[in-house]
């Protein structure tokens, strides 16, 4: 009986002690600490999403759309509300519009642009989509949601709109951009067309090409395969790659040697079929397949005709150190900066073969340079350039990407006389009896070069190159067409130039 109220006693302390300790710690949580628990309550209702912007439509020069955003794709669970691109004749328009991919650290940490990269974004990395990057880029927003214990969704509580990429039209020209491409797909070709006043870009096509939406779409097989490819189908024909430009690089010497007083519309050369340096014999293309001659050549019909030996002579004459400054002067060897990926090509010189390849300079190469073959490479595009001075009076404007964008162009010291005389060879080249047969019989009259330069290739077929400008009297449109071990310019390379600008043409009657 006695040890009843003890335990008793123990019994109410231990009660009251155990009571006091759930006072404290119900103190601790909603009075010392209650704000903190509140926010991490708060926190753990409430997701936020990114809400992807809309990027930037990209259109062609008459409105048509080559890219656009689908619908946002919402998925339970994913923090971010992602709006995906969708690329319209895809693997045509891919050497221009180019593609889209996941950003890496790199480009978090270098990104300039306004509106700052987030981790999950994606960002241009080819193309018109690279360079117009910042522009159509958009903002995102971010949607806060009310979620269960469970993450599922109970109501929205708040949307901060993202703010959508610009819309970018294109000087590029679809229907033409869709010519170009069918006529060269399965072929290692590019085909560049210029508007001739104003530089802008209608057409830009590369094949072997590849299909932009399997980067979108994050198709590791497809883009696996391209990046392994031998073939490199990345890899814009029209402006990364450099080639022997053959008989169209004899526009240079025609234009450096009228202006250097070396000739003039006067000076004549026999055609003798072959020509010889030291040991070594050069022969002319017409003597060569068909063993005939010119007979007496000028500049006009050396034009008309490609006439090998004429410009062996006057590339003798003009001398391989002004050959390489008149070729410069017409813009080959030099970057071109209009925004895509471009390679500057190469003119030698003596001094860079002593220096580079420790040998000296030869007669011989002096004469493989004056008909574009030997040491130098020219891009598709910087050939459409040069071609685009003879149709502009001289002047020479740089590429441009967008319709509309103010022209860059600045007249080249060559006088009306030189460029009278290389035009009306240009003519007569695409007339009865010059090298440019597909275009005898076209309508309006057109000025033209043909091309075909070695390529030392497995195959011993040449490379295949036809520039032209049209119509001679009031040029419109520059076209340069090359294809890469194909054959002869005339026959290969000027069909696919005629059916381009055929379509270019019949539009306007």
């Amino acid at each position: 009986m006695t040890h009843k109220p003890a335990l008793l006693f123990f019994l109410f302390f231990l009660i009251f002690f155990v009571f006091a300790l759930f006072l404290m710690r119900l103190f601790q949580l909603t009075i010392v600490r209650g704000d903190y628990y509140r926010r991490l309550s708060e926190q753990n209702r409430i997701r936020e999403l990114i809400i992807e912007p809309e990027r930037g439509k990209i259109l062609d020069r008459m409105g048509f759309v080559l890219v656009e955003n689908l619908s946002p794709d919402t998925r339970e669970n994913s923090l971010r509300i992602k709006s995906s691109r969708k690329y319209y004749d895809a693997v045509i328009n891919a050497p221009i519009v180019g593609y889209r991919q996941l950003a890496n650290e790199a480009d978090l940490k270098n990104d300039l642009c306004p509106t700052r990269l987030k981790l999950g974004d994606k960002i241009g990395k080819k193309g018109v989509e690279k360079v117009y990057d910042c522009l159509i880029r958009g903002k995102s927003g971010k949607k806060l949601i009310e979620i269960d214990a469970h993450g599922k969704y109970i109501r929205p509580l708040t949307i901060i709109q993202p703010q959508n990429g610009a819309t970018i039209q294109l000087a590029l020209d679809e229907e033409l951009q869709k010519k170009a491409g069918e006529l060269i797909t399965g072929k290692k070709a590019a085909v560049v067309a210029l508007k001739a006043k104003t530089g802008e870009v209608l057409v830009l096509a590369s094949s072997l090409s590849y299909n932009p939406q399997a980067f979108e779409d994050g198709d590791v097989e497809t883009i696996t395969r391209y990046l392994t490819d031998k073939n490199k189908p990345l890899f814009n024909r029209a402006t990364e790659a450099s080639y022997p430009p053959g008989s169209l690089f004899k526009l240079v010497l025609a234009a450096g040697a009228l202006e250097e007083k070396k000739i003039d519309e006067t000076t004549v050369f026999e055609d003798t079929g072959t020509l010889n340096a030291g040991p070594l014999s050069f022969g002319n293309w017409y003597f060569l397949q068909y063993g005939k001659t010119d007979g007496t050549v000028d500049i006009v019909k050396a034009i008309k005709r490609s006439n090998d030996i004429f410009f062996y002579k006057t590339g003798f004459l003009l001398t391989p150190e002004k050959i390489k400054l008149w070729a410069e002067t017409l813009g080959l060897g030099k970057n071109i900066d209009f925004g895509l990926e471009t390679t500057s090509g190469f003119v030698p010189s003596p001094f860079w073969k002593e220096e580079t390849l420790h040998d000296r300079w030869y007669l011989g190469d002096t004469y493989n340079l004056s008909i574009g073959q030997g040491y130098v490479l020219t891009t598709p595009l910087q050939m459409a350039i040069l071609t685009s001075v003879f149709a502009n009076n001289g002047t020479m404007c740089q590429p441009k990407l967008l319709k509309n964008e103010k022209p860059d162009c600045q007249k080249i010291s060559i006088s009306q006389k030189t460029l009278d005389l290389v035009t009306e060879g240009m003519k007569q080249a695409c007339a009865s009896g010059g090298t440019g047969w597909t275009f005898f019989d076209f309508k309006p009259t057109v000025a033209c070069k043909t091309g075909t330069a070695e390529s030392h290739s497995v195959s011993s077929l040449p490379h295949a190159w036809f520039t032209v400008f049209a119509p001679f009297d009031d040029p419109q449109i520059i076209l340069t067409v090359f294809l890469e071990e194909a054959g002869q310019g005339s026959d290969v390379a000027g069909p696919i130039a005629r059916d381009i600008l055929k379509t270019y043409f019949e539009r306007m009657q």
